[in-house]
């Protein structure tokens, strides 16, 4: 197996390791939404008043904080 030098290491690689790791993370926040909102349900009937509302408000933050890590990336 050959080493690399740091000339070997192209922007490009650099990008798209940039890219494997925001899509990672992005899958990983969508699969928490999904099991917050699994927990949640079947709850909402029986919990004080904004709970509901701190849930759907948490579970948005963390949609749109999943969406911003590809918005406008290649």
């Amino acid at each position: 197996m050959s080493s690399l030098r740091p000339g070997d290491i192209t922007d490009e690689m650099i990008q798209a390791m940039d890219t494997a790791k925001r899509q990672g993370l992005q899958k990983d926040l969508r699969a928490l939404v999904t099991n917050i909102r699994a927990d949640a349900e079947g709850r909402y009937d029986s919990a004080e008043p904004g709970w509901r509302a701190g849930v759907e408000w948490t579970l948005l933050w963390i949609e749109n904080t999943a969406a911003q890590l590809t918005e406008g990336r290649p």
